[in-house]
């Protein structure tokens, strides 16, 4: 079964792996392009492109896929008999979906069809969802409406991030990947046909913005938040006209008639912020141009007033 793998971040690597330790035909990858990183503006491989080369398989990187003659004309040179496609980063078109004896399969990190989208693995944890998992799929020209081949269902823990569940969820797809190929080539897997509506919202990219804490809503919405948005883009609020950004916190038990964002106590425990629905304790925070650390510690070389009102803006 000669294979063509299409995939970029750190979720597809352990896919990828997996496909050449079970010693699958692995004839090409498709990867985004390098982009240039930090202050140097360095340019970075991606993370499966690193994986491909210390495999010695050839590596492929197409401004873009859809109308491409010339990347066309390669992959029928390549005569895959299997696309597979790990968070690749763009729509793939209709003549490529089309030109593999079996077709293109996708992991996708949500128990489909929930959370389609580009970024299911931050919502259901967002959601308080309390369990997740990968759909392997077919595809089609829809975004994440193909028919459903294989799943594995991952349970959350309570303190579960965006950053732990990404690591769980890329692990699992490797697995499943490997239990699934095998009824792909034999023509025994069993394809199940997806509702039209989903019924979660569409997980949209996520921005820098959707960090940003909202104190009107309740305590543990933002708990959930925040862990979310760990590590990457992180949640954060503003005080005293600086970036506050919250690696951890958890929903308290006490309680304030103080308004929503109004830090009512600061102790041991933590900084205690009112929310429009019961109050937050932050315990690890990070303030602009100073580094990550618990809030016990911050708070000794911080002071903070009881009274002080977190913003959604710098002032």
């Amino acid at each position: 079964m000669k294979i063509v793998f299409m995939g970029t971040p750190d979720f597809a690597v352990p896919p990828l792996h997996a496909l050449i330790e079970a010693g699958y035909e692995v004839a090409a990858v498709v990867t985004q392009p390098d982009k240039p990183k930090g202050r140097g503006k360095t340019l970075l491989p991606t993370p499966v492109k690193e994986e491909a080369l210390m495999h010695e398989i050839p590596v492929y990187q197409p401004q873009k896929v859809r109308n491409n003659q010339e990347f066309l004309e390669t992959l029928k040179e390549i005569n895959p008999d299997i696309i597979i496609v790990a968070a690749f980063g763009q729509i793939i078109p209709k003549e490529v979906l089309d030109l593999p004896k079996y077709g293109c399969i996708n992991i996708h990190a949500s128990l489909l069809p929930k959370y389609r989208g580009a970024a299911p693995i931050q919502q259901a944890v967002i959601d308080g969802e309390k369990e997740s998992g990968v759909t392997i799929m077919q595809m089609g020209e829809g975004l994440d409406t193909g028919d459903m081949i294989s799943k594995i269902i991952i349970p959350l823990a309570p303190e579960e991030t965006g950053g732990s569940l990404f690591g769980k969820l890329a692990q699992a797809g490797a697995e499943l990947l490997i239990k699934t190929l095998p009824s792909i080539e034999q023509g025994t897997a069993e394809r199940v046909k997806q509702p039209e509506e989903s019924p979660t919202p569409y997980a949209s990219m996520i921005t820098k913005q959707m960090g940003l804490m909202d104190f009107s809503k309740s305590a543990e919405e933002l708990e959930r938040l925040v862990r979310g948005l760990n590590p990457w883009p992180s949640a954060y609020t503003f005080i005293n006209g600086k970036t506050l950004k919250v690696w951890k916190c958890r929903v308290s038990d006490k309680q304030t008639d103080a308004a929503p964002g109004t830090v009512f106590l600061t102790d041991k425990e933590g900084i205690h912020a009112a929310c429009g629905k019961g109050s937050l304790i932050l315990t690890e925070v990070q303030l602009e141009g100073k580094k990550r650390m618990e809030t016990e510690a911050f708070l000794r070389g911080y002071h903070i007033e009881n009274g002080i009102v977190f913003t959604d803006h710098k002032e």
